[in-house]
């Protein structure tokens, strides 16, 4: 595996986690932007929490990938999704909770659904 298919596979997860990030935020935050236009409720530290995930998924998958094959992607996803947003689960008792729960679900299976396309 070249460091360029590993390269454009953490940019390609870094903007789908972003997308899913911006998403969410918007489906449940009351005023998301302030006057100017500016995102207002997405703090710095979890943008780049974001892109040190995405940096973790696409090693994580790319050792994946390149020891034990392909099959399975979504199952190895699906679970460690279940495993980041577990604590978060239990407590998804509001609507906004559980679109929060649900995007974070999401952004797993879809990082590693972009993964499987580009690492395979």
């Amino acid at each position: 595996m070249t460091l360029g298919r590993l390269v454009l596979a953490w940019l390609a997860v870094a903007a789908w986690t972003m997308a899913v990030t911006l998403g969410v935020t918007l489906l449940v935050a009351t005023k998301p932007v302030d006057q100017t236009g500016a995102l207002t409720v997405i703090p710095k530290s979890l943008l780049t929490w974001r892109l040190v995930e995405a940096l973790v998924l696409t090693l994580w998958a790319a050792l994946w990938f390149g020891s034990l094959g392909s099959g399975g992607w979504w199952l190895l996803f699906l679970l460690i999704g279940v495993l980041a947003i577990g604590p978060r689960w239990l407590s998804a008792v509001d609507r906004s909770r559980l679109v929060e729960v649900l995007g974070d679900l999401a952004r797993y299976v879809g990082s590693g659904a972009i993964l499987a396309w580009i690492l395979r």
